[in-house]
Order: C-alpha cells, then structure tokens, then sequence
C-alpha cells in the first residue's frame, strides 16, 4: 500500500509544500486586488462562483485522489467557465460584478492540467489540455479590459504551456519507469526459470522411482504384497506436486548463471549460506530444523542475498545487520534488518528495483515481503512464507508437501 499523499518522499513533500505556498499567495493577491480595485456591483460580485479558490482546492486534492484528477479538472474548468458566463451575463444586465480574481484560477487549473497530461490516455489528456486552455485565455480575454487583459491572457497561456510541458516530461518518466520495472521482474522470473530443470527432475524421478518399486516389489512372489491403490495415491501425488512447481514456472527461460542451492537444503541452511558471515543468523529451533520445499529455501537464500546488498549498498556505515526466523501461526517470518540507515532511506536513494525482486520472487511461492524505516534509524524486510509450503519428513524424496 502507497504512503499517505502528504507523506512519502521528502522531494515530494517538498513540492507539495511549494505548490500549496504559491496558490495561497495567489489566492492573497487576489483578494487584495479585488478590495483595492473592484468596483462593481456588490450584488453582482457575490452572484459570481469563486472559481480561483475552488480551482486551487481541487489542485491541492488532485494529489489525494489521483485516480480522479480528470474529474477534479473538468469541475475546476466548467466551473471557471461558468464564472466567466455570469460575470458576462450580470454586466450585461447593469450588475457589473467589477473585477474579476484570475491569479489562483490560472496557477489551479494549471496544476491540473499538467496532472491530466501525466495521468490521463492520451485522448482524455488533449481534451482537458484544450479546454483548459479555453477556460484561460479567452476567457482571460473576455473578463478584462486594457493592458490587464493582455497581461493576463500572456501569462495564462504561459503558466498552461509549462505545466503541460512538466506533466509530459513526468509523463514520459513513469513511462521509462514503468518499463523498467516491467524488466526488473522479467529478469526474476528468469531467474526464477533456472531451477525448472533441477525441479523437474526432483519431482519426476521420484515417480520414477515410486513406480519402480511398485513393479519390483509386485513381480517378487517373496515380498509382501502392497495395496495398488496405496502406491497409485502415492504416485498421484508426486504427480500434483511437479504439476504446481511447474505450473508456478512454465513459460520461464533458464539463464546461464548457476547459484541453487542443493536439494534437501533446509530453511537455516539456506539462509546460513546467503548470510555467509556478513551478518548475524538468530533463527528459532522450530524454523532452523524444519524440512522446506526446494521453491522455498531457494527464495528465503535470494530474500537474504539481496537484502544483505541493499544493507551494504545504502547503508555503508551500519555496524549491526541481524537475519532472523521465526514461527508465526501458519507462517514462518523472515527478517533481515540493519542500522544506521542514512537519513535518506534506502528506498529515495535507489530505484527500488531489487524490492521489486524480492515481492515477485515472494509471491511465487504464496507469500509476501514488506520492506521499511524502522524506529532507531534501522531498515528491516520481512518476508512472509506459508508453512504450508513446509514440508514433512517421511515422505519421498523430499517429503511431501501439505
């Protein structure tokens, strides 16, 4: 879940800080301009829609419901077209509404277009891009009279053309941005292909093997006779097992590099192997000495890997980094967490692409990962595995899977 809007990135705060000072100095300047230099008709000037101060609202709210700032736009300009309309209408009627205010009318619907050219499909982006410029400068235009009107109408369109300018060039980031991690997770999937072989060739040659003493043991007259429905249960089985693994990779391409860790591995073992002396292993007698399945003391081993680099990577200084597992109900927890954390945490610093890893790895196996600042300027990831996927001694091979 994404950090409240007025949380998140200090930049952002930043931004939004500045954006909030300028519509509230805009807004000022208006109000001071209509005292000193409005003088129409009261009554026609309270008939008027306050269309720069509710454009300046909905701007600052754009950032709060994202997924609404073309909606938020189409209000702020129709009702900044239906100022213009009555203040037309009532000087046409003798109730001249005087001044009209335009400083937080034109930086509000500004912000939202800019927005809308970022968010919005293309279609949707060129018509509020042009109704916004219609609400501006013509309507700029027709509100004033003199020099303020060329005054206005210049720096309306000015204002309008950088912030379309800014929302496509934002744009075109989150687009990079977003193919960037497309790949990030394609390169974890391929990474996650390299054990199909290895799997399959668990599960199979445990059929294998399951279906050879079957046939052993029913051509011996000598051995004790076997229930076929117990070995057929048994084959079935293994068969299901293979069946999910390779569900859960199919599709997947095996890349040239070879770090699995061997079958029969156990959960500590993995993530012993990924510590390797960089950081100090705490895990709980009940996680340490339980049988996992492949798929999951490979992922705990990478979970471990690329938490312990990031620690290195974004937090060179820190003197204590600690792994630890433990048993929580149905899941077993993983967390790796180190300190000395820069006052930039490492998820401003970097592109947060190995976090991205590690989710797409996690969720392969039915489980979730968690990353964050924590009290004391520490960083700590947490990964959640299902126990389920644990697997029992007894069984075949590797023991079967519940």
């Amino acid at each position: 879940m994404s950090s409240p809007w007025f949380f998140g990135p200090p930049a952002r705060r930043g931004l939004f800080a500045v954006e909030v000072v300028a519509l509230v100095l805009a807004f000022l300047v208006d109000s001071v301009s209509v005292v000193r230099l409005g003088t129409g008709n009261p009554t026609g000037a309270m008939l008027v829609p306050p269309s720069g101060s509710v454009a300046a609202l909905l701007a600052v709210l754009r950032r709060r419901f994202p997924a609404h700032v073309g909606q938020l736009a189409a209000a702020a300009i129709a009702l900044s077209l239906l100022a213009t309309g009555i203040g037309e209408a009532l000087t046409a009627v003798g109730l001249d509404p005087g001044l009209l205010p335009a400083g937080a009318e034109v930086l509000g619907l500004s912000l939202l277009a800019g927005a809308c050219c970022r968010r919005l499909r293309p279609r949707s982006a060129v018509l509020v891009a042009v109704c916004t410029a219609i609400a501006l400068v013509p309507a700029s235009l027709v509100r004033y009279e003199g020099a303020p009107r060329t005054v206005i109408a210049v720096v309306a369109a000015l204002c309008w053309g950088i912030a379309l300018a800014i929302g496509l060039v934002l744009r075109d980031a989150d687009n990079r941005r977003r193919h960037d991690l497309a790949e990030v997770r394609t390169g974890e999937r391929l990474r996650l292909a390299r054990e199909l072989h290895d799997l399959v060739a668990f599960h199979v040659s445990g059929i294998v093997v399951r279906t050879n003493a079957a046939r052993a043991i029913a051509s011996n007259p000598r051995a004790e006779k076997e229930d076929p429905l117990d070995v057929y249960a048994e084959i079935e089985d293994a068969g299901s097992e293979a069946l999910a693994a390779m569900r859960r990779l199919v599709g997947m391409l095996r890349t040239d590099e070879d770090d699995s860790l061997p079958h029969g591995t156990g959960f500590g073992e993995a993530v012993r192997r990924a510590a390797s002396g960089h950081a100090e292993v705490e895990l709980d007698v009940d996680v340490d000495e339980t049988p996992v399945h492949p798929e999951l003391a490979t992922t705990a081993h990478r979970i471990v890997l690329e938490a312990l680099t990031n620690a290195r990577k974004h937090s060179p200084e820190a003197t204590e980094t600690r792994v630890s597992g433990r048993r929580e109900g149905e899941e077993i927890v993983l967390v790796v967490d180190n300190d000395n954390v820069p006052p930039v945490s490492p998820d401003r610093t970097g592109s947060g692409y190995g976090l991205v890893g590690m989710a797409e790895r996690v969720r392969a196996v039915g489980g979730a990962v968690r990353a964050g600042p924590e009290p004391g300027r520490r960083w700590r990831v947490t990964a959640r595995f299902p126990a389920a996927r644990s697997q029992q001694p007894g069984g075949p091979g590797q023991g079967d899977i519940r």
